[in-house]
This record gives structure tokens, sequence and C-alpha cells, in this order.
């Protein structure tokens, strides 16, 4: 197949619309069930290329989920851990394969980004994985092979339209790429950069005891960063991101957003919210929004007399501004990697409050010193990479 043609394109009004190989070869996919659309491609092709490199720099298998052609979360294969396994709504499964773990991760670090989303899965996808898949809203899955169960169980998804996508893991893209914008041609080369422990030498705080675990979670955070719209921030700890900026101006906005989402991700495992007392209708959706709202500012929205009895079965405690930061003053050892310098070091002021210890960026801005300071300061270990990591 050379070309497969589209619904549309972005939007409806986009027409035509189709996928194709400029060279005149083969497209390297093969549409297994339903029929993805031009956003969805998108998706598939940059989540594809995240959790391929996240398998070679690890050796682990991973799982992204993406939407609007940037990740909501990236994870490789690690056992879950109780609370996890809790808090990913996973609970129910028993024991889950390396990457039915990777992706209840992905999935389950930013819930409210992640519906709806596109699966890329570096490893031929198990019925653990696609049983998974399957309870979740999600619109495909892109990765080098299915089981025959787990093609049994994804095309049971949406009324038999969900879809799935086989990717030849052989395929080798070429080295320069093209991409049209108001009818001009821009051409570059692929973004062939590889992110290995070695990427992490050129330590610059006083600090310089870097763990093995936090090279690892530095890999991921910068290959994240890699296929995530910049500017970009991303949060990780323990094999996962946890919280990712993508998209804004700013790079404070960045570590905003992206600390913001690595703080709810810490809350959701704290007492107060683990024991919330859902009634039993509540469906999946609901609860997480739920969540969302009881550990933010808006959180009469669900405790109000009126609201919180179509959620709870009796009234929550307010989780206050106090408890919650006692809560996030436990989070410890993230690892915070930037496509992009920090400018500031007001960017590593927000990362402290998120427990960040350990830290890569490029370097190189005029107030490099104020940065390697603030990072002094609080004890942090910082890297420069030297690379920076734009991706539009």
């Amino acid at each position: 197949m050379k070309e497969l043609q589209l619904k549309y394109g972005c939007n409806p009004n986009q027409k035509p619309s189709k996928i194709f190989m400029k060279n005149g070869k083969e497209l390297p996919i093969e549409v297994l069930n339903g029929n993805p659309g031009y956003i969805n491609f998108l998706d598939a092709f940059n989540g594809w290329q995240l959790v391929k490199e996240l398998k070679e720099a690890t050796g682990l298998p991973a799982a992204t989920s993406f939407k609007h052609v940037s990740p909501a979360g990236a994870a490789v294969g690690l056992p879950l851990t109780e609370t996890l396994a809790k808090i990913y709504w996973v609970d129910d499964l028993g024991e889950l394969s390396p990457l039915a773990c990777a992706y209840a991760r992905a999935r389950g670090a930013d819930r409210m980004s992640s519906f709806g989303d596109f699966i890329a899965l570096s490893d031929e996808c198990d019925a653990d994985t696609a049983r998974l898949i399957k309870r979740e809203v999600s619109d495909g899955v892109i990765a080098p092979g299915y089981s025959e169960e787990a093609m049994d169980i994804l095309r049971s998804k949406k009324n038999g339209n969900y879809n799935v996508i086989k990717i030849d893991p052989s395929y080798v893209p070429e080295e320069l790429e093209h991409k049209d914008v108001y009818g001009i041609t821009f051409e570059q080369g692929r973004n062939e950069l590889k992110i290995d422990e070695d990427f992490f030498n050129n330590i610059v705080t006083d600090n310089k005891e870097m763990t093995e675990q936090a090279k690892i979670d530095l890999a991921i955070a910068m290959i994240t960063l890699k296929y995530t719209q910049s500017n970009s921030v991303c949060f990780v700890k323990d094999g996962q991101a946890i919280g990712i900026g993508a998209g804004q101006q700013s790079r404070i906005h960045c570590t905003r957003l992206a600390g913001s989402k690595a703080d709810n991700w810490w809350l959701r495992q704290s007492p107060q919210v683990m024991n919330l007392p859902f009634v039993d209708s509540i469906r999946r959706a609901d609860r997480d929004n739920a969540i969302d709202l009881y550990i933010g500012e808006d959180y009469m929205d669900v405790l109000a007399d009126g609201a919180w009895e179509n959620i709870f079965k009796e009234k929550p405690e307010v989780f206050t501004r106090e408890a919650k930061r006692e809560w996030l003053d436990k989070m410890e050892n993230v690892s915070l990697g930037s496509d992009a310098f920090f400018p500031f070091g007001d960017n590593i002021e927000r990362a402290h409050k998120s427990g960040v210890k350990f830290i890569a960026q490029p370097g190189g801005s005029v107030r490099d010193d104020n940065v390697i300071a603030t990072c002094n300061k609080h004890g942090m270990v910082m890297a420069f990479t030297g690379i920076r990591l734009f991706h539009h």
C-alpha cells in the first residue's frame, strides 16, 4: 500500500486527505481494524518514535499516551506498587505484564489529559495490555504486532471500530524530512540524537551524585521531550513521566504546568484522596474529574450541598492547602528535563516545590550562573547536555 485515503485532515472541512510515501515506496504500516484519521496518524507516528527510543535506551517495554500531537504520559514497564495500581484503577486486574504496566503508568499519570488518547507500544500488544486498553476511552493503538487474543479483545472495542495499526519495526525513515506550510516546503535532517546515560555526564552543580535511577528517569524525560510540542518540560519519577508541560510560550509556564501535574499525581496517592468514599455507580471519567476538582482550588464544585451527594457516599473533609503542602513535602528524588535552557532560577524554585532533585537541560543562558546557584541552594544535581530538543 503506497497511500491511504483519509476521511479528512485536521478538521472536517480540510479535504482531500491522505498519507503516502513521497519516494513511492510502500507505507510501513497496516491498518488491522478501524479507520484512523489524520490526527490519529500524527499521534501514532510520533508516539511510535518515542516508545521505540525508550525501549532502546532502557531495554524495557515502553508505552505512551498521546493527545493532540504531544504525550500526556510516557513510561517503561516497571512493576506497579499497590498504591499506583489503585490510583490507576487497575488493582482489580491482578498481576500485569511489563507492557501493560507501562501503559497503566503512561495512562495513569495524567488521566484527564489521556482521555481519548492514541496509544503507542514498543512491543507486541499482549492480552493484558489489550484488556487494559479496552476499558479506557481511547481512539486507537499502534504497535509492532498483536497477539491473537489481543486482537480479539481490541476488535470488540468501540462496536468493532477501534483503530488498530501495525507498524514495521524495521522501518527506517529517510535522513531528510519535509513539511509544507502555506505552500512552502521546509526541509531538515531528522533528529536522530541518541540519548543514553552518558548524555548526563557534564554535571555543573556542587552536588554531583547522579544516581543510576536518575539517569534512567532523565533519559525518559529527554526522549519524551523530543516528541513534545515546544516549549516543553517533563517531570519523571521511577520510570514514568508524572508531569508534562507542553507548547507554552514561556518556560516558567511550562514548569508550572508540568509541576502542577506532578503535584496532582502525588496528591492522588495521599490517604485523604485514596480513601474518598465514591458512590458505587460513579463512572471512571466522572471519578477522575471529581478527584481533580477535590485536590484543586475549585473543591467546592464537588463538596457543595447538592453536589457531593451525587459523587460520594458521605461528604469528605476539605483537603486544606496546609494538608496538601504537608503531603507534597514528602515527594522526593524527582527528575526534570527541559527541551531548552532555563533562563532564570525561578524555574528551579518551582521545581523544588515538586520534589525535584535531578535536572537535565541544555545550558547556554546568560543567566546560567543564577540557575546553577539556585540548584546549589537546594542541593540539586544538574547536568548540561548542550543539546536543544525543540519539536514542532
